[in-house]
């Protein structure tokens, strides 16, 4: 476990986190600053630097995240590997982000991005 890795800190109570559900080797917090109503962090107890580094707490991590979307009408669940694909803590982390239509949450591959870009394009104009 790194000493300068705030998930392995939430996760040994030495940080402080809104706690939403435990499980054997994984927990849900509310992340610092949520992007949408109910969106959660699952993260596992174990320092896992990303989703590729152990297959296994992925899958217990992935499958945790599934319990908490499955009575969700609509959501994502959201992971990255590495800086260039938006890692910004070196902790394996779910995002579960609860959708609804029209909240206008971008994401890379959808319109609301494309939108989003040709506003942003048009306002620098």
């Amino acid at each position: 476990m790194p000493d300068n890795c705030v998930f392995c800190d939430i996760a040994a109570g030495r940080a402080p986190a809104t706690l939403v559900r435990r499980w054997p080797q994984v927990f849900a917090i509310v992340p610092l600053d949520p992007v949408t109503p109910g969106h959660l962090l699952v993260l596992p107890y174990e320092h896992v630097p990303n989703a590729g580094t152990h297959p296994l707490i992925s899958a217990i991590t992935m499958a945790a995240a599934a319990e908490l979307v499955a009575d969700l009408p609509s959501a994502n669940i959201l992971t990255s590997k590495g800086r260039p694909a938006t890692q910004s803590v070196d902790h394996l982390h779910l995002h579960v982000l609860p959708r609804q239509e029209g909240d206008r949450l971008p994401l890379p591959w959808t319109p609301q991005q494309a939108a989003r870009a040709a506003a942003q394009g048009s306002a620098t104009s």
